[in-house]
């Protein structure tokens, strides 16, 4: 499958533009995402329709807590990303090449009408990054409205303006993570840019429904003045705007203890005094009940 975005240079090499890293690939070599390679001076994706991992979740794990709620969803994921976040949760097939089985656009939405029986209602591009199977969702995403289905993305937001836009009619939710409220925290932690995530909910939240996670790191994005500036600018653009905040664990190459359940609280009441609808994420119910003693007592 040739690539949707990207330019030819008189050398033979090309500059793919899908996101924000503008790869500039040389023959025979493959981008930053590692899912597109130059093959004779054609940018080529090479996990198009590859699936890793396919299962019907409740909407809620997306998460989405306010787009049909307590309804379920056909989720799938591919391989790749265009981040490499050194506490990645998904790190087996974002950041390596699993095994995988192939599908068209035709099979994804016959899959995801079959399991409208037991509550599906949609298809969600999931678990790695999906804007790196880009092509594939531009396909499948209106064959599932054709249907009369949802789809929904579960993205880092980093995507370019024009591969953005042409996707949006098709996007009925999205939940994007925003992983930090500081360009170093993005730099130093997943080679990518604050900015051109927070240019992605800009253009996402007046034409399609919204939620935004935060994956809460000790010693790198968890204090309470950085979680309020980063609800602060959220209302700005929808005051009723979702956040989910989200409990980190050691995983892959950040080896730091979980998130005390201190500092979420903490996080959680900074970030209500600009939303009124903030989750927390990654718990047990009863270290829920826990963070909410927390924040009666604060």
């Amino acid at each position: 499958m040739e690539a949707s975005y990207y330019d030819k240079l008189p050398d033979g090499s090309v500059r793919c533009v899908l996101c924000p890293h503008l790869c500039h690939i040389a023959p025979g070599h493959s981008g930053f995402c590692r899912t597109r390679r130059n093959e004779g001076g054609r940018l080529h994706v090479l996990n198009y329709g590859q699936c890793t991992a396919v299962a019907l979740d409740p909407i809620e794990k997306k998460p989405l807590y306010h787009f049909h709620p307590q309804s379920k969803i056909l989720s799938l994921g591919s391989w790749g990303c265009n981040l490499t976040c050194r506490f990645c949760q998904n790190w087996q097939i974002s950041q390596e090449t699993p095994a995988h089985e192939t599908i068209s656009p035709e099979q994804a939405v016959s899959l995801a009408r079959q399991w409208t029986t037991h509550g599906n209602i949609g298809l969600a591009y999931t678990y790695n990054e999906p804007t790196v199977s880009y092509e594939f969702i531009c396909q499948t995403a209106p064959l599932i409205h054709k249907a009369g289905l949802f789809n929904v993305m579960v993205t880092n937001g980093y995507i370019n303006e024009a591969p953005l836009k042409e996707l949006l009619p098709f996007i009925d939710a999205w939940n994007i993570d925003l992983k930090s409220f500081t360009d170093n925290f993005y730099r130093t932690l997943c080679q990518g840019r604050l900015d051109a995530v927070r240019h992605t909910i800009e253009l996402a939240v007046p034409d399609s429904h919204v939620e935004v996670t935060t994956l809460i790191i000790p010693g790198q994005n968890d204090t309470p003045a950085e979680i309020a500036a980063l609800a602060r600018w959220l209302a700005s653009l929808d005051e009723r705007l979702p956040l989910h905040l989200s409990r980190y664990f050691p995983r892959y190459h950040l080896d730091i203890p979980p998130t005390p359940l201190a500092t979420l609280a903490a996080c959680a009441e900074a970030a209500r005094s600009y939303l009124p609808y903030v989750h927390i994420g990654n718990i047990s119910a009863a270290e829920q009940a826990q963070i909410d003693r927390l924040c009666r007592k604060s």
